[in-house]
């Protein structure tokens, strides 16, 4: 559906939907396991994932074909990735907000 790179690696993500509508993300690997991973996200181009306490990925440039599919659903899977090897899978429920930025300040 939609592939998003920022400026570094550690911020490119991948967005995929499959024929059932379910969506799956593809991010690089981070320290430590997710801990009740949330998914918060406001139909921009800007989303975040709090893994834990003590990690939180920012999205930025959402591509517009992934935003309603990414207000459409419940739940969507996280997979971590290093060097194309899959290090942890996830599922993480989908909270729709009105401003993530504001989330950020």
């Amino acid at each position: 559906m939609a592939e998003n790179t920022a400026s570094n690696d550690k911020s490119r993500y991948d967005i995929l939907q499959n024929d059932k509508g379910e969506i799956l993300i593809i991010i690089q690997q981070r320290n430590g396991g997710a801990e009740n991973p949330l998914f918060v996200y406001d139909g921009t181009e800007n989303a975040l994932l709090y893994r834990s306490h003590e990690s939180t990925v920012f999205f930025n440039d959402i591509a517009e074909g992934a935003r309603t599919p990414l207000k459409s659903v419940s739940e969507l899977q996280i997979v971590e990735i290093t060097d194309d090897d899959v290090i942890r899978e996830y599922k993480v429920p989908v909270r729709i907000v009105k401003d993530v930025k504001a989330l950020l300040d």
